[in-house]
């Protein structure tokens, strides 16, 4: 299954294009810049989507939905939110086809133009903004915590699955407060509800900061992100919760009746990740061989391949797998026995290999005679005798996932700590970007003017100012300026 699959080291953007492939996660579909995500790669969005469902609903909020058409006129009364997405807009114009008067095929009917043009929801700021005008009338209806979860379309021109697509999955949190500090508690808490999702499901470390103004959010006041690293050097920005002061409350008159009697316009955030994160966990933890997940994230966490040579052996075989199958799944793991006849034992394991199942067992004659199984990790690729009589099977699968979820990030973080360095000269900033990558940690003046002219430069973005940041006084790596602390810049996907 992953012969031929390139290496890391030889091509990292060919061997990502081709593991989402034949990992059997996604594939590009008929329209240009949109993808197909395929029952494997949906299984682990899902899985996904489950927990951060859950982690939203235990911090109040509750899911709604809004439509996917946008009035034009809403995306111009918030003007640096217009300005931020006019370039990936999709515009609809009209209404109604009709047949080709010469008969080839059908044609836009003319006759049928829209009024207004709607826009395909790049974000949902705007509509979400223009209900709760109607959802809002006194600091009683506050705060009303909104999540939905849906579809967007950005038009991008360069396309890659999963990392960036014309069409994405994600999640969207919109939240309406009486007061700027509740607005900025909330902007904090939600990106570290993120973090520790990261870091606790999806086993990546990651950084936690601020964007800086020519990275932050169109139309917010502060953009709170995090920001992982990526097995090539690159970071990748995994997710984002914005403070919008009142700028969209009073774009769209989003006013309340305070407790003191007074009349106030809301503060507002919102926050979101996507199937982005799909490429994160790709790229963070696989290798050579095929995918790398998580156990917390994994469709499947153990699959048992029956080992065996004509009818008799299968069937003993089968009713052993069946019994650790029922008694693994009483204890919550999930487990597939493959009884597939039309695939070879060494055929499975590479497939299973490929897709990233943490755990593998195989049960043979040999094995019902010792009473033992075969267990294989994925992360170490290591295997071992077990015993079955030594302790129940969940137990030691149990301890074994946790083992491999802890060790998949703590490989992980060594990797981001190894690729975190502090740089205090350009020539040293240029040479270490090009030869190591990963976060240099430099002083900036604190200019936009400065920013732009390092990613014009090396291509490399500041990620983020870590919200961790200790205040050091120094000199800005490019201008000598004086600065008050280190920023982590990267380049980025």
């Amino acid at each position: 299954m992953s012969k031929g699959l390139p290496k890391r080291s030889e091509d990292y953007s060919l061997w990502y294009n081709e593991l989402v492939k034949r990992a059997d996660l996604a594939e590009n579909s008929a329209v240009r810049g949109c993808m197909v995500i395929k029952p494997y790669g949906y299984s682990i969005w899902e899985k996904m989507q489950a927990e951060l469902d859950r982690m939203f609903k235990e911090t109040g909020h509750t899911n709604a939905y809004f439509p996917l058409f946008i009035p034009k006129s809403y995306l111009s009364k918030e003007a640096s939110h217009v300005e931020g997405f006019a370039k990936e807009c999709a515009v609809v114009t009209h209404y109604r086809l009709k047949n080709d008067e010469n008969g080839k095929g059908v044609v836009v009917d003319p006759e049928a133009k829209l009024e207004e043009e709607l826009i395909v929801r790049p974000t949902s700021e705007t509509v979400i903004w223009s209900t709760y005008k109607n959802w809002i009338q006194s600091y009683r209806d506050l705060p009303l915590l909104i999540n939905q979860w849906a579809n967007v379309v950005r038009w991008e021109m360069r396309t890659r699955l999963f990392l960036r697509t014309a069409e994405f999955l994600w999640q969207e949190g919109h939240t309406a407060h009486a007061t700027k500090e509740e607005a900025e508690a909330e902007t904090l808490q939600m990106m570290q509800v993120y973090a520790q999702f990261a870091e606790e499901f999806m086993a990546l470390p990651v950084v936690r900061g601020r964007k800086t103004e020519n990275e932050r959010f169109a139309g917010a006041e502060d953009t709170l992100c995090i920001e992982a690293m990526m097995q090539d050097g690159k970071a990748l920005q995994a997710g984002t919760s914005h403070f919008l002061g009142q700028n969209f409350a009073k774009a769209f008159d989003v006013k309340f009746a305070t407790k003191e009697g007074g009349l106030d316009f809301v503060w507002g955030t919102s926050w979101g990740v996507s199937t982005r994160l799909m490429g994160a966990l790709i790229m963070a933890h696989s290798d050579d061989n095929g995918l790398v997940l998580p156990p917390k994230l994994a469709p499947m966490q153990v699959v048992i391949v029956p080992i065996y040579r004509g009818d008799d052996e299968f069937k003993a075989v089968s009713v052993k797998a069946n019994e650790l199958v029922s008694a693994l799944r009483k204890a919550g793991v999930s487990v597939k026995f493959d009884d597939r006849d039309t695939h070879k034992p060494g055929w499975k394991f590479a497939e299973y290999e490929l897709k990233g199942v943490p755990l593998r067992i195989a049960l043979g004659p040999r094995d019902l005679e010792n009473g033992t199984v075969e267990i294989a990790r994925r992360d170490t690729l290591t295997k071992e005798s077990f015993a079955l009589d030594s302790m129940p099977i969940e137990e030691k699968v149990k301890a074994l996932l946790d083992e491999i979820q802890t060790s998949i990030y703590q490989k992980a973080n060594d990797f981001k700590e190894s690729h975190t360095t502090e740089v205090n000269s350009w020539e040293e900033f240029q040479e270490l970007l090009e030869s190591k990558g990963g976060f240099l940690s430099a002083h900036w003046d604190g200019t936009s003017e400065t920013e732009d002219k390092i990613k014009e430069l090396t291509k490399a973005t500041i990620r983020c100012i870590p919200l961790d940041q200790k205040e050091e006084s120094g000199k800005c790596v490019l201008t000598g300026k004086p600065s008050k602390g280190r920023v982590l810049f990267a380049k980025a996907y």
